[in-house]
């Protein structure tokens, strides 16, 4: 049994995947942003300290390298199904390249611009809001596109713990193995699930071109 070609099972389901696709866009952007204002907040706590850099740092690749599947479970045993056990793991995937380029994007400030700051009587606020930050703006930013990216794949692994996102296609796909329009099921799954990336990567550079001069890019 071949099922539905893949034209026709796509169009017959148009709802359904607009649907799941738009599930998926929002939360991998929900994730995104939690781990936004969590890293940026970690990075400007611990940036001036080597010592307290290089544990948060370490921390976010251990977390990084955990299988998410494992994670996953291990969350699901202890709130149940659901977004309560989704949320933690993906922004604590995408925590790596946020904190990791704030901190480093933060550090980057030049010496001899800062001392010139100091010497026009800027205080410590303003030095980070009006000095280090602009300069670690592209380095962040090229952060948060990373980090994205992997938010939009984690998500797809999270409808192994609640049905929700184009992950589901990918997980019917597997659950009935053989059966008709598996096919199609994966595709869709594979397909929609790199479209949402290239829209979040877009997104990312438009903010890069309009907010970054043309020699600070990266």
């Amino acid at each position: 049994m071949n099922g539905l070609p893949f034209s026709e099972y796509l169009s017959q389901n148009r709802d359904e995947i607009i649907f799941r696709t738009q599930q998926h866009a929002l939360l991998s952007f929900y994730c995104v942003l939690l781990a936004a204002v969590l890293g940026l907040l970690i990075a400007v706590a611990v940036y001036r300290s080597p010592v307290r850099t290089n544990i948060t740092i370490s921390t976010a690749a251990v977390v990084f390298t955990l299988p998410s599947v494992a994670l996953f479970g291990f969350l699901v045993s202890v709130v149940g199904y659901g977004l309560a056990s989704v949320f933690p793991v993906v922004v604590a995937y995408a925590m790596l390249p946020i904190v990791r380029n704030a901190i480093v994007g933060l550090q980057s400030a030049d010496p001899a611009v800062l001392d010139a700051a100091r010497g026009m009587g800027v205080g410590g606020f303003r030095m980070l809001w009006q000095i280090r930050f602009p300069i670690a703006w592209p380095v962040i930013l090229a952060g948060l596109r990373v980090a994205a990216q992997l938010t939009v794949g984690i998500v797809a692994i999270a409808a192994f713990v609640t049905p929700i996102g184009l992950g589901e296609y990918g997980y019917s796909s597997l659950d009935n193995l053989g059966s008709v329009n598996t096919k199609s099921q994966a595709l869709i799954c594979i397909i929609f699930v790199a479209l949402v990336a290239l829209l979040f990567d877009a997104v990312f550079v438009i903010i890069r071109r309009f907010t970054t001069p043309r020699g600070s890019r990266v």
